[in-house]
């Protein structure tokens, strides 16, 4: 790949260890509000839902405000805690207030970009809230190493939409061909940047990328191979 100049990176689960921050989040959250709930059912009830609604943000299909009181209520409700919404929006609030504060980031993140920071120029495309992203990555350390930082709700739509591939490639000024997109999600991050013609690297858990198009990996050291 002697001919890529620009790499981007999804943010969430594929850099910044967004279900460890999380989980630490809900632990201090519950902890002050004295809510008496086992902590991993939670989370194991959470997760999947929390997935489950964030695809139906990026979809368009609910806004934010009901994405963060529904996710929460859903799994209240699955797991039959009696809660009033009232906490239940102050638990949403917290949440956002705290969950940036929080700085693990996946296995080999900080190796990889050390890695590439002087052989390609590195950005950031997400989904993730405007108002949390940029702290998260100035709290875990690795803000200077990205040249363009493009949240979603800075362009107004969401990935896979190609128009936050196309702002963000403007934003570094290179071109589709020059770049890789390295991501998580096989619809947001994968099949988005294929269809504005990024070559994609598909960090999965698992679903794997089947297009022979795609370099998939299951370990973020893996890429060094590729790059």
């Amino acid at each position: 790949m002697t001919e890529i100049t620009d790499i981007f990176f999804d943010l969430d689960h594929t850099l910044w260890d967004f279900d460890k921050n999380s989980g630490l989040t809900f632990k201090k959250i519950f902890k002050e509000q004295d809510i008496e709930i086992d902590i991993d059912k939670f989370l194991e009830v959470y997760e999947p839902i929390n997935l489950e609604y964030w695809r139906l943000y990026r979809d368009e299909k609910i806004g934010k405000v009901e994405l963060r009181y529904k996710r929460l209520k859903t799994t209240f409700d699955k797991l039959n805690f009696k809660i009033s919404d009232e906490l239940i929006n102050q638990i949403s609030e917290d949440y956002i207030t705290y969950l940036p504060m929080f700085n693990h980031l996946l296995d080999g993140a900080k190796d990889l970009l050390d890695y590439l920071k002087d052989k390609y120029n590195l950005h950031i495309i997400t989904n993730g809230f405007e108002e949390v992203q940029k702290i998260k990555l100035e709290k875990s350390q690795i803000n200077d190493y990205f040249k363009v930082v493009v949240t979603s709700e800075s362009v107004g739509v969401k990935k896979p939409n190609p128009k936050v591939f196309e702002f963000a490639l403007k934003e570094a000024n290179v071109s589709a061909n020059m770049s890789i997109m390295i991501g998580d999600s096989l619809e947001a991050d994968v099949l988005g940047a294929l269809a504005v013609g990024i070559s994609p690297i598909h960090l999965f858990k698992d679903i794997r990328s089947v297009d022979e198009r795609v370099i998939s990996v299951q370990a973020l050291s893996e890429i060094k191979q590729y790059l």
